[in-house]
Order: structure tokens, then C-alpha cells, then sequence
């Protein structure tokens, strides 16, 4: 069965923003969100904003869970191109049972874009429509005068580019709130960690923030083989963790082994998770993922260019690619 692809975008399509997690309400996401939209502008893109965007009136989100899924509701039955998300957060998994994906799966597709909890649209959207989406930046991340990285690679997708590849460095340092406009610095050298890599990895792409998956594990947002049984080509797992250590990533990984979930699986790729450095038990983010998936006998890289630490790599989820680590990087080369 063939995926559903949104059309590439191009100047004058609308991008639509949404806030089905956090609203923007503080510095710096303010200001950065405010320059962001200069810049899609300046780029020759229409701008819509949702009704939730500025708010800051549910339980940890921007607005009540029917509310913020009527936005989105709304956004893909309007005549935008991309749908994209104003921010992450925690509880955005709550709005899931007011999004008609019913509709949404009849409709023309549209791209949906987020990062972090927006695993809770960005994976459902693959699972139980067909629709492809992008694993990638959020709106107030597109601040900078000069796109650079992933937000320069993102609009690569969106708009047909089939080849990405990893960064050369990446960041440590942390933004100081008293300058919303500083750009981070590439100070720390990138070592990915194959782990029974031997060939370029073939299959579909499908992954997310960690800590938010688990969450769709045993609903109905998270049907992984009905996806499995119409698309049987096999699965390439990308993840990153947030708010989860190496025991947390260890237990995760083991729920959705026995959930199931990587049955049909051809190969792992771990990000740069914010708990790098811990070490809890003798447990860290190695072992974490081996001990785990090593008895599965598939490929594994870790450390890539994905995840909370910038910067990270946009990925189109449900999009068939072959991903190789070539000379210490990686590289990703969409089928579709």
C-alpha cells in the first residue's frame, strides 16, 4: 500500500501554526517565534496562525484538549501546504481522542512538522492515516537571519530534496535567556556508534521522541501492526530521549520489545539523548539500547544527529529510505 505524501511546498503556500502542546507566551520562544515569522515571510511564505497559538489556559498546553484539537482539525481542513507546530511539551498525547483522523485520512495531505511531544501527531498521523510527516523543528527554532542545519535541511524535505546527510558538530552550551536570539555554537565532535552496522539500512522510517511513545503503547494511536500488515517492507526506528535516563531508556526499549513494536524491524538509530553523561546502576545510554535489542541481530547507530542536543536532523516519518554510515556520518537517502 502506498504512502500518502504531501505535495513539495513552494513561495506563496501557506503555513499554518498550531499549538496542540505548549503555546507561545514566554522569552525566549516569543521573540524567536515573532523573528521566525519575518523569516517565513521574507521567504515568500503565507502565514495563518491558530487560535491557540498565544495561550496558555490548559492543564500544561495552550488551551483544553478539545480546543487544541479542533485547531488542528481545522488546519488540515484548511488550504495550507504545511501545518506546523509553535512548540513541544507534555501533555499534547491528551488531545488524540477529539482528532478526526477519520477525516483527515480522506482529505488532501498536508505536512505536519513538530519536534518532541509533537511525537504524539507526527507518529499517529503515519500510523493510522498513511500520511507521511516530518519529525523536525519547531516554529520558534527558524529565528536566525541565515537558516543553518536542520531548519535549512527541513525546508530541503518539504520541498523534494531526497538526500540529507549528518552534521559535522554540535552543541553543549545553553540559551541565554537574556539574548531570545542567540544562536548556539557547533563546539563538540560528533561520534556516531555503529553497533552491527555492516551495510546501508532499507526500510521505513518510524520514531520519535521516546518518552512520548511510550504513551501510545496499547491505544488505539498507536496500531503498529495494522501499519505493519499494509506495509510490510520492514521498519528502520529512529529515537531520542528527553526526560527519560538510561533506566528509563532501558525499560522503554524492553515495553515496546515485548509490546511488540519491532517485530519487522531492520535497524535502530539512537540520538543524542539530554542524559548522555548519566550513569545509574552501570546502566548508561550504551548499554541501555544493547542489552535490549542487541539478541534482535540488527544494526544499530547511536549518537547520530538527532534529539534534544543541537542540532537535529529533520526526519520524514513513514517515507521508505536507505540510511548508510559513511566516513563517520550518516546519511539518509529517501526512496519516496
Amino acid at each position: 500500500m502506498l504512502m500518502r505524501q504531501p505535495k513539495p511546498i513552494q513561495q506563496g503556500d501557506t503555513i499554518y501554526m498550531v499549538a496542540p502542546s505548549f503555546g507561545v507566551t514566554i522569552d525566549p520562544y516569543m521573540t524567536r517565534y515573532e523573528e521566525s515569522i519575518k523569516r517565513f515571510k521574507k521567504a515568500g511564505y503565507r502565514v495563518e496562525e491558530g487560535p491557540n497559538v498565544h495561550l496558555d489556559e490548559g492543564i500544561a498546553a495552550s488551551a483544553s484538549p478539545q480546543a487544541r484539537a479542533k485547531e488542528i482539525n481545522d488546519a488540515f481542513a484548511s488550504d495550507a501546504s504545511l501545518i506546523l507546530s509553535v512548540g513541544g511539551g507534555e501533555v499534547m498525547v491528551e488531545m488524540l481522542p477529539y482528532v478526526d483522523f477519520a477525516a483527515i485520512k480522506k482529505q488532501e495531505p498536508k505536512w505536519f512538522m513538530g519536534f518532541s511531544d509533537n511525537t504524539n501527531l507526527t507518529l499517529p498521523l503515519v500510523l493510522l492515516t498513511d500520511t507521511m510527516s516530518i519529525y523536525g523543528p519547531c516554529t520558534p527554532s527558524f529565528y536566525q537571519k541565515k537558516w543553518r542545519l536542520s531548519e535549512e535541511d527541513s525546508f530541503k524535505l518539504l520541498k523534494g530534496e531526497r538526500v540529507l546527510q549528518g552534521y559535522p558538530k554540535y552543541s553543549i552550551t545553553k540559551s541565554n535567556k537574556d539574548h531570545p536570539l542567540w544562536a548556539y555554537r557547533l563546539t563538540q565532535e560528533k561520534v556516531i556508534t555503529p553497533v552491527g552496522y555492516k551495510a546501508p539500512i532499507e526500510g521505513r522510517l518510524l520514531g520519535g521522541c521516546l518518552d512520548c511513545i511510550l504513551g501510545l503503547v496499547g491505544t488505539p494511536y498507536g496500531d503498529i501492526a495494522g501499519f505493519r500488515k499494509r506495509h510490510p517492507e520492514g521498519i528502520i526506528w529512529f529515537l531520542e530521549a528527553c526526560d527519560l535516563n538510561p533506566l528509563g531508556i532501558r525499560r522503554g526499549l524492553f515495553q515496546l520489545k515485548q509490546a511488540g513494536w519491532f517485530e519487522g524491524a531492520k535497524g535502530f538509530l539512537l540520538g543524542r539523548h539530554l542524559c548522555r553523561d548519566q550513569e545509574i546502576f552501570e546502566v548508561n545510554k550504551y548499554n541501555a539500547v544493547t542489552d535490549i535489542l542487541g539478541d534482535l541481530g540488527l544494526p544499530i547507530l547511536m549518537d547520530i544527529d538527532l534529539g534534544h542536543i543541537p542540532p537535529s536532523m529533520p526526519i520524514k516519518v513513514g517515507a521508505m529510505a536507505e540510511v548508510a554510515y559513511e566516513n563517520g556520518n550518516i546519511i539518509f537517502k529517501y526512496k519516496e
